[in-house]
């Protein structure tokens, strides 16, 4: 994964069309006022870009680089305060850089994951009951299932959705690593009735998205995931979650992904373009069909 994280193409399907979703700006937020509050322009130097812009097609940002009045950063970290973006600082955040969305808000990636935060949101969490849980899997380890399904959480909650990201890979857990936590005890650790939800950790500098790791790797991870506890924990959860996504195994690895999505209701297959072949997918996407399991789509991406 290179430092950008672009994603050439995000489609999720059966959608023909997907569009980007437009930030709401307040009027007392524009750029030129942000930058003029945070002492990067004087008024002076404002009214000049915006007599600028008058004449032009150009954006209040794209002026004020061109005339070297601001560095990249500026325009980045007010763009990211005026659409209501969570911004970490990269080189100081304790945050690792795989978290795209939330370290480079305005990057294409973090476009193409909002584009499909709002598809997601027409087509399952749109406040129904029973549809809070949402599992992602693929068909191969390394589609790059587990980067979108923390990037994607980091956008939910940037929107101010209370989140929460499962890792119910018990085989090879990756969702601690991507979000720099301990991987303690976990959910195998209270499947298996050894530890609470104070398993689940709050992500500070991502407002309302908590995380929670999958713990110590169990000898029976089908088993444990498909007793009646995961299912009671999801309800439980559920109440005080708008949106939980869960991580899961491959289908090449094992079924787990399959048990899972059926607690969930409804699954996302992600695929990685160039590598998933669309029949994989096809066939994938029918087993979880015939299972009961509603798929909404499925997302071709370019780590």
């Amino acid at each position: 994964m290179n430092n950008t994280g672009v994603v050439h193409r995000m489609n999720p399907m059966p959608a023909s069309t997907v569009g980007v979703e437009a930030g709401k700006v307040a009027a007392d937020m524009r750029i030129g006022q942000i930058l003029f509050s945070r002492g990067r322009l004087t008024a002076a130097q404002v009214a000049g870009v915006l007599t600028e812009q008058g004449s032009s097609a150009h954006r209040f940002g794209e002026i004020a680089l061109r005339l070297g009045l601001v560095a990249r950063k500026d325009i980045d970290d007010a763009l990211a305060l005026q659409f209501g973006y969570t911004a970490l600082e990269t080189v100081d955040s304790k945050l690792p850089s795989k978290l795209v969305t939330a370290a480079n808000p305005t990057s294409p990636f973090a476009e193409a994951l909002r584009a499909l935060r709002s598809q997601l949101m027409m087509r399952w969490f749109d406040g129904t009951p029973g549809q809070t849980a949402l599992a992602l899997i693929s068909v191969d380890r390394g589609d790059g299932k587990s980067f979108i399904a923390a990037n994607l959480g980091v956008v939910f909650a940037q929107l101010g959705e209370r989140t929460l990201i499962i890792d119910a890979d018990l085989r090879q857990p990756t969702q601690h690593l991507n979000f720099g936590l301990p991987n303690r005890m976990g959910l195998s650790g209270i499947l298996s009735h050894r530890a609470g939800l104070e398993e689940i950790v709050a992500i500070e500098r991502i407002g309302s998205l908590s995380v929670l790791p999958s713990g110590p790797q169990p000898p029976n991870p089908q088993e444990l995931l498909g007793r009646p506890e995961f299912a009671r924990l999801l309800d439980e959860l559920s109440s005080a979650y708008d949106v939980i996504l869960i991580d899961t195994p491959s289908a090449q690895q094992s079924s787990d992904g399959h048990v899972i999505a059926q607690r969930a209701g409804a699954a996302v297959v992600v695929g990685r373009k160039g590598r998933t072949r669309s029949s994989e997918i096809g066939q994938l996407a029918s087993i979880m069909t015939h299972s009961g399991i509603r798929i909404l789509g499925t997302t071709l991406n370019e780590l």
